[in-house]
Parts: structure tokens; sequence; C-alpha cells
């Protein structure tokens, strides 16, 4: 699938490191904030790319995008980000043309998602989507091949129980602390940051712990009282962190922050603390396993946790790439048949000029020539010439590129865009 909107030396890609060989340190050091990604589209516009979209989540962060080669878009990725070249050699993956299609639909399925069935990640794509097209940086291919990945993740969503149960990181810590913490109902619970997991698990916590005694820090307040006012909790200014730290006795940690926001030096402890850090990059110091009595669990471990939730949403994987495949294909056949358009477009215009110069010829030659006649039957012939190239060009056993080429060259004619 080369060249579906650019030249012909340039192919689509993904290019990125996922928590499948790239611990949480690492996605932490190539994770990318808001800012950054703002940064890297720029860059790439400047540099000549033509397409390119960027997620970066707690489990991954990925480039798909046009490039001669990929490590232009790898290079994007470390030059905006805390990671190195070396590094990704290590734990990236590069994917190329149809390898990059069929992975970007896996991801925003969410079957290949941390916690398989979870559909986070295909807002992440929208949006990404969205800030591109704004930039100029998404083609008419990237838009169809994001809204056939949109399809077939709204489609799954709807006909499998692939995403049923509840199974999440969030879920997963409030099963944690339920299991590990006697006494829960009347322990003193913090959470820090109330982004999206730290509103789910905040959620989760008040439903499943009936704990009344559950405080709110973020760093911008009014984030955290908006939760509050619907959960019946406590929220304190980001100022008073370390004194809350002291009262805890679990603390939930889900912030943004790009370095460590809790450490040793903060915590003055005289008694057992559990600390859930459920960020990336990391934002919990692991020096706070030194002091006595405080236990650090990372969101990595959390998503390791498996029950009958996950084994039953694994019976519905076979259903899942079914779909993915149907509405695949047609994306396949769509792409196909742009990039011969041109060319095929082309054949008609030449094969429509040789009409009319012969049929300009053959009104001057022959008394009472039927031209209306003679037009209609002309065009017909060109139709059904044109639909066979067509036809040929739509076939998969087709080496594409070599007939265009061909076609291109026996009829001297020459398609602008392809």
């Amino acid at each position: 699938m080369e060249n579906n909107n650019t030249s012909k030396h340039h192919y689509f890609y993904a290019v990125g490191l996922s928590y499948k060989k790239a611990d949480a340190e690492i996605r932490g050091k190539f994770s990318l904030d808001a800012a950054a990604k703002t940064r890297l589209l720029e860059q790439a516009k400047n540099e000549g790319i033509e397409s390119l979209i960027v997620t970066s989540t707690c489990n991954r962060t990925e480039i798909y995008g046009y490039a001669e080669h990929p490590f232009q878009l790898i290079k994007l990725i470390c030059e905006n980000s805390q990671g190195s070249v070396e590094a990704f050699q290590k734990v990236g993956f590069v994917y190329k043309n149809q390898e990059a299609i069929s992975h970007m639909f896996r991801v925003g399925t969410g079957l290949d998602s941390q916690i398989l069935g979870d559909f986070e990640i295909i807002s992440q794509i929208r949006n990404s989507f969205s800030q591109s097209k704004s930039l100029g940086l998404a083609n008419a291919f990237m838009e169809r091949l994001v809204n056939a990945v949109i399809q077939a993740s709204k489609k799954i969503k709807t006909d499998t129980e692939i995403s049923s149960g509840a199974t999440s990181v969030s879920f997963a810590a409030v099963r944690y602390i339920i299991n590990n913490v006697q006494d829960i109902g009347n322990k003193n619970i913090l959470l820090f940051g109330t982004g999206k997991i730290g509103r789910n698990t905040c959620e989760n916590l008040v439903k499943h712990t009936k704990n009344e005694h559950i405080t709110l820090i973020n760093r911008t307040k009014e984030k955290a009282e908006k939760l509050a006012g619907k959960l019946n909790l406590i929220v304190k200014d980001y100022s008073e962190l370390h004194l809350e730290l002291q009262k805890a006795d679990v603390v939930v940690v889900a912030t943004g922050a790009q370095n460590p926001t809790i450490d040793k030096a903060i915590l003055n402890l005289k008694k057992p603390m559990l600390i859930l850090d459920l960020s990336i990059p990391k934002n919990v110091h692991e020096n706070v396993e030194e002091i006595d009595g405080v236990t650090l669990i990372h969101m990595d471990y959390l998503s390791q946790l498996t029950d009958e939730t996950l084994e039953n949403r694994k019976k519905h994987i076979p259903a899942a790439e079914a779909i993915i495949e149907e509405i695949k294909e047609e994306f396949i056949t769509w792409t196909k048949g742009r990039k011969f358009a041109p060319t095929i477009n082309a054949l008609k215009a030449k094969l429509n000029a040789i009409k009319t110069s012969e049929l300009d010829f053959q009104s001057r030659k022959i008394s009472n020539f039927n031209e209306e006649q003679a037009e209609i039957i002309s065009n017909r012939i060109i139709q059904k010439i044109t639909t066979h190239f067509a036809n040929h060009l739509k076939d998969d056993d087709t080496m594409v590129d070599e007939s265009i080429e061909w076609i291109e060259k026996v009829f001297k004619i020459g398609a602008t865009t392809r």
C-alpha cells in the first residue's frame, strides 16, 4: 500500500512504544504532554511532513504518518520528549503500510490495550486527528482511516461483549485497596489528581468502599470541587498536600505532572501507608519505599491483575477481529480505488480525445455521417474499456504500481495526483 496520497517515495508508518516492551519508567521518558504534542506537530509541518497524528497515553506514545523513512518520525518523538534514539531502538516498534493500518485498528478498538477492551484510546485518536487537521496535517487518507477505526470501535463495542464488566486500572486500584487494607471504610484516603483516571478511581472508591473520609487535592482546585460536589467529598488546597499526606492511610496519585510530586522528603510518617501511583510518568519517587511501613504500587502492577471479567472478554476477540477485517477491507478497497482513479480518469480523457478527433475526421469524410449515433457508440466502448482496466487494477493479484506505470506509458498519459 505504497503512495496513497503523496510522492512515490513516501510510505505510511506507525512508530512508537507501548507497555508491551517499555516499562512505566521508559514510557514516562517518551510521554508527550499537550505542549510537547503541539511542538511536535509544528516541527513536523516545518520539516515538510504532510500528514501525521500523535497519541500519548499512560500506556503508549505513537505517531501515525507519512514519511520517506521512519527515522523522521522517531526523531520527532525523541526531540520532543526525554527519550533517546538508543532507548527507542530497544523498546520501540515500526510498522509500515498494511501493518501500520492493522496496528491502528487494533489500538483503536481496544485489542492492543493493556486491559483488553479498554476503549479510552479511541477518544485520544479522535482528538489527535482533530488537532492535526486544524494544523493542516491530516490528508484525505488519514481522515478516512481514522473514521474507519472509529467505526470499527463503535461496532465492536455495540456488537460484542469485549468491553463488558468492570475492568480498568482505576477499578483494579480500588480492588487492590479493598483486598489489602483492613477496615477500609474507616481509613483516611487521599486522592491527588482529578483527571480521567483520578475521577474514575474516586467514583469506584465511593461506590465500593462506602468510605466517608476521602479527601481530594488537585492543582486546579475548581476541578476537584466539581468532582467533590457530585460525590459529597472533602477538597483541600494544593498547598495543604504535605499536611494531608501525614493524615492519610491510603494515597492515590493520578496527576499529569512530568516529574515526581511526592517523595521521601515530603513524608513524615509514624504509621503504615499504601500509595498507588496511577500516573505516567511516575509521580511518586521510588525512595518513599525506604520509609518503614510504606508500600508503593504502580499502575503496571495493577494492569496485570486479571479476573473472570478479562477471561470472559477474551472469548469475544474473534468476533472483534472479524469486524476489524470487514471494515479494514472496505478501507483498503477505497485506497486502491483512490490510487488508480487519476490514471483511469486520464485514460478516459485520452480515449475521449481520440474519439473527438476521429468523429471530426469521419464527419468531414463521410456524407450523411450520423455523428450523434457514433457518439453514443463510442462513449459505450470507452466506458467498457476503462471498466476493464479498473477491474484489473482492483484485483487483489494485480501489481498496481507496475500496472499504472504500464497504462500511462502505453497511452502516453500522466496522472498528476495519485
